[in-house]
């Protein structure tokens, strides 16, 4: 249920569940703990098999609940969206979590700048024992976000559990993807920063817990899925950027899965990957291309 306590914005969280026994008190936990009161909880229960719906249970007079058959991930944030009523939307993955100021951070910067219509913290990435990762920045410009995550996909810290946006934006760019099976958070950002600007925090304070046997590590899934983004979003940037620039992200992009293809054991697919970027942007990217093919030939660490 939304709190009442403040007088600012309110704030809905959107958390999708599909067999989150696991973590997803943690991460219900986590979002009833932030500083920022006036909030509403909701978590998506995606068809869950496990014991996510009676853990879920202990939450009922605090937290938003809705069960549903399974319709993936993208359809379990539309689903909250929809469900929604805050001015501001943010996202949690039911294995991630938060530090108590995050969306106290956030309402501030997006109340006080309305010309900034979505906004990201520095995150921290871990393993599920809690031990460090690494460390997911804020990226180095924010002044053109939308060239720069066709250069770099993942550029948006925490990403799905890093994101808050002004409601209004997705009457503008639309829902959540459906048709996609994974990067669909990334290819919402593409269609928010064609239409308005983005901020990053510079403060930890999205928690990303990287699970063994993860989505992402399922590199022709994401390739598959990241294709499909690069392509049906070409249109978003400048006309003039359509040619050149785009072959160069595309193949920079191509470039980037045959070195994890190379590194997970599959040289034949890395190599025909490379062949495929450097085809695309031969002049951008190609001497880094060729050098990659000779090392993969020669199978040195890469």
């Amino acid at each position: 249920m939304p709190t009442t306590e403040s007088s600012g914005p309110l704030v809905s969280v959107i958390i999708p569940a599909y067999n989150a026994a696991p973590f997803i008190r943690r991460a219900v936990e986590s979002a009833l703990a932030q500083t920022w009161p006036h909030k509403e909880i909701l978590v998506i229960n995606d068809g869950s098999t496990d014991d996510t719906g009676s853990i879920l249970k202990h939450y009922e007079q605090v937290v938003r609940i809705f069960d549903q058959r399974n319709g993936g991930l993208s359809n379990a944030r539309n689903r909250g969206i929809k469900e929604s009523n805050g001015e501001y939307i943010a996202f949690l993955d039911a294995d991630d979590y938060w530090k108590p100021k995050k969306l106290e951070r956030q309402v501030e910067i997006l109340k006080n700048n309305p010309d900034i219509g979505f906004c990201s913290t520095c995150a921290i990435v871990e393993d599920p024992e809690h031990n460090f990762l690494n460390k997911w920045p804020c990226p180095e410009t924010q002044q053109d976000i939308l060239h720069s995550i066709f250069l770099n996909n993942g550029i948006i810290p925490g990403s799905g559990s890093g994101v808050m946006a002004n409601r209004n934006l997705f009457d503008i760019v639309g829902m959540f993807d459906e048709s996609l099976n994974s990067l669909e958070d990334i290819d919402m950002w593409m269609r928010m920063s064609a239409v308005t600007s983005y901020h990053c925090i510079d403060d930890c304070l999205t928690v990303i817990v990287k699970q063994p046997g993860s989505m992402s590590s399922d590199t022709t899934r994401m390739l598959n899925s990241m294709t499909t983004v690069m392509k049906k979003n070409r249109h978003l940037l400048p006309t003039k950027d359509q040619g050149r620039f785009w072959k160069a992200a595309y193949s920079g992009m191509l470039t980037d899965y045959a070195k994890q293809s190379y590194r997970n054991g599959s040289k034949a697919k890395a190599l025909r990957l490379l062949c495929e970027g450097f085809c695309h942007s031969p002049y951008s990217n190609g001497k880094l291309i060729l050098s990659l093919f000779y090392s993969i030939i020669l199978n040195k660490n890469i």
